[in-house]
């Protein structure tokens, strides 16, 4: 085959550049990146980065292999790419030689490690605020407050809740890694919603009561069954209705809805739609779409005080994604917030 008709197969972005410095053949791919007029051009005048450019004159010169990276924007983000020059003898122009240039996209690989360092600077950030405040009252406590009985007591309950705080971000951290590493493995339990939702609410009675806030349950009457793993789900409804309570309990009420969808669109088979309601300040809508990242806050002070970690709505997340289900998030400012759960079920 042809070498201008071999690189038309390849599924990546190539370019052929032959001896006379010119662009002797281009892929649709490649015309795509680099722009269409890009055959018979002179590749300096085309390519222009200089890391690349001196890879190629490099290769066309001592016929060894060579790799660099470019960088693009396709209109959205900006783009990596991997490059790999390769002479290839008996191609180009009178058969005299070419070097092959293939493209690689590697903007998922340079995406997944900025998360890595993300995770470790987040998770750091968390760590270190309670550390320091814990090393600074123990060095209080040894010095200027060693005999002073009322500030040992005071500076112990700070000490105590701040290690609190670091117990439940461990926490949170190893059950976000556990739910990641089970979100391919369907469940299999057979529960009804009904009762999942029961012992939710039964479970945080004293956490309403405590900020007094009425938990208003609308069930309806036919039972809907979904597969599940039922310690997860009762882990999503806990973290959604604590947090109802939490940051939406000025309303004064939260509410809990079951229904039932016989084709949802979202799923594209029956669905269960389980809704929870809270009638407080609301989220501003540019907050929305970043809820469930890890250590995203909406209100970062707030959400310290009262002891989250940042991690929860992430979790919930991957146990709906682990149950091919959905997650949707309404809220305006002023009106309070509505979070649904959409899984599939069985038709009742």
């Amino acid at each position: 085959m042809e070498a201008a008709g071999f690189i038309e197969a390849m599924p990546i972005p190539c370019l052929l550049i032959d001896r006379t410095e010119r662009i002797y053949a281009a892929n649709a791919e490649a015309l795509t990146l680099l722009g269409q007029g890009l055959i018979g051009r002179n590749y300096i005048a085309m390519l222009r980065q200089p890391g690349l450019l001196d890879a190629i004159e490099v290769c066309l010169k001592d016929r060894r292999p060579r790799k660099t990276n470019y960088l693009s924007n396709d209109g959205v983000q900006d783009t990596n790419f991997r490059v790999s020059c390769r002479f290839i003898d008996g191609a180009g122009e009178r058969q005299a030689g070419a070097v092959l240039v293939a493209f690689e996209d590697i903007t998922h690989l340079e995406q997944a490690g900025q998360m890595r360092r993300d995770f470790v600077a987040n998770v750091s950030h968390e760590l270190r605020t309670p550390l320091t405040a814990l090393m600074g009252f123990i060095e209080t406590l040894r010095g200027p407050a060693r005999e002073d009985a009322k500030a040992r007591d005071r500076f112990l309950d700070i000490m105590e809740g701040e290690a609190s705080r670091m117990n439940r971000l461990v926490g949170d951290l190893l059950s976000l890694s556990r739910v990641e590493g089970e979100e391919r493995v369907r469940p299999t339990e057979e529960v009804y919603l009904k009762d999942v939702l029961t012992s939710t609410l039964h479970s945080l009675r004293p956490v309403a009561d405590e900020a007094g806030v009425t938990l208003e349950p609308n069930f309806g009457e036919v039972p809907i069954k979904v597969t599940a793993d039922l310690d997860q789900l009762i882990q999503v409804f806990t973290n959604l209705v604590e947090n109802a309570i939490k940051y939406g309990g000025s309303g004064g009420r939260v509410t809990l809805q079951i229904s039932y969808v016989q084709r949802d669109p979202a799923l594209r088979g029956p669905s269960a739609r389980v809704k929870v309601i809270d009638y407080g300040p609301g989220i501003d809508p540019v907050h929305l779409p970043r809820l469930t990242e890890r250590f995203y806050r909406a209100d970062s002070h707030r959400s310290r005080e009262l002891g989250g970690t940042g991690l929860g709505l992430a979790i919930v997340k991957h146990i709906i994604n682990r149950h091919r289900g959905r997650l949707r998030v309404e809220s305006e400012l002023g009106t309070g917030s509505v979070f649904t759960v959409i899984l599939p079920c069985h038709e009742p």
